[in-house]
């Protein structure tokens, strides 16, 4: 384990906890800028970190864009300040109309949806007038992902014609979200992203010929993001990158980024000779993906096993005569992102190796 992640009074901090590096977080966050040429193009996912402290950093780093999954995250944002907040995620239900109370009661903030129905449509477009103010709302293109999203096409041209037609909502752009590209060779995902925007770009143009305008265009994750930032027309919204993972670290070499983020377990029982149990349950790290969640740093020749509980985590190594109930034990997760939304606290390591501060996970819970 490299020394700069051992916490100096880590004996202060409760296990399980969230462990986050504030200098290592602020050197992601200038690496997705330097990788998007600036802050212009550059809208991070706050679906990963989901606190006001980094959502402050980023602003202060010049960052004015941000995108979030959740209303609460909106909300965070928001409150910060952020001037332009996206919501990646099709608002239905009480939700459309909650979120044009949000869009009145920050109105320095400009909110903007994204839609792949024309039901929502209509119903986005009822919630604005009620609350007498106007929503921008990007189509939601599927471009391969086939999670949400509506195929480029008539039908998609005809939903965005809709957006333009009815009133208190605006037609914003195009939002193209590219999930399955996660090519490790960093040729074949540029190749791939590529034949993603060409699909973005032929609809751009469908719609043009129709009058109607595409202000922006947003696409990539934390993956495919350097790829679309070759792009002069597009925002690019990396996530994961502000606190990267192990599923990234091992698969992605290509990638610049450092893990900012850890998980602190405990030794808490040693059952046998070759097992020890740990205070990292499924009620701590996230449970996406199955197994192995995590890989511990601090210990040689461990095996996380899959008997995991809610508050347990047995682990095979070939000795534990070395081991001591009580040993801390620091994990890097598989996907940090569900892990963040598990704590309501992160530890804030300094640049000396020592717990200064706690940063409140802010949005972690819906409204």
């Amino acid at each position: 384990m490299d020394a700069g992640y051992e916490v100096a009074n880590v004996d202060e901090i409760p296990s399980p906890a969230l462990l986050v590096y504030r200098d290592l977080a602020k050197q992601n966050v200038r690496r997705t800028i330097e990788i998007a040429g600036g802050t212009e193009r550059l809208r991070p996912h706050a679906k990963t970190h989901k606190m006001t402290r980094v959502a402050e950093m980023e602003l202060e780093m010049g960052i004015t864009k941000q995108k979030c999954a959740t209303l609460q995250e909106a909300r965070m944002l928001a409150e910060v300040g952020v001037p332009d907040v996206f919501i990646a995620y099709q608002l239905v239900g009480p939700n459309a109309g909650r979120l044009a109370h949000l869009a009145q009661t920050f109105p320095k903030t400009t909110f903007r949806t994204m839609v792949d129905d024309a039901d929502a449509v209509r119903a986005l477009s009822r919630a604005a007038i009620s609350f007498d103010i106007t929503l921008d709302l990007l189509i939601d293109l599927d471009v391969g992902q086939h999670r949400t999203g509506i195929a480029p096409g008539a039908k998609a041209e005809d939903l965005y014609a809709l957006v333009a037609d009815l009133p208190h909502v605006t037609p914003g752009g195009i939002h193209a979200y590219d999930g399955h590209n996660r090519q490790e060779n960093p040729d074949e995902r540029m190749a791939a992203c590529m034949a993603c925007l060409d699909q973005v770009r032929s609809f751009q143009a469908a719609v043009e010929k129709r009058g109607l305008p595409v202000p922006r265009r947003i696409m990539g994750g934390s993956i495919s993001f350097p790829c679309y930032a070759q792009a002069q027309e597009v925002e690019t919204s990396p996530g994961t990158a502000v606190f990267w993972d192990w599923s990234y670290t091992r698969t992605f070499k290509d990638l610049p980024f450092r893990a900012a983020a850890l998980l602190l377990s405990r030794i808490v029982s040693i059952p046998t000779a070759t097992r020890f149990t740990i205070d990292l349950g499924h009620k701590a790290i996230g449970a996406d993906p199955p197994q192995p969640r995590g890989v511990i740093w601090n210990l040689d020749d461990t095996t996380p096993t899959s008997l995991q509980n809610e508050e347990h985590w047995v682990i095979e190594t070939p000795d534990t005569s070395a081991l001591r109930v009580g040993q801390p034990v620091y994990v890097q997760p598989a996907h940090i992102c569900p892990c963040v939304a598990l704590h309501r606290y992160a530890y804030v390591i300094d640049g000396g190796g020592r717990c200064t501060e706690r940063w409140q996970v802010t949005a972690r819970d819906r409204e």
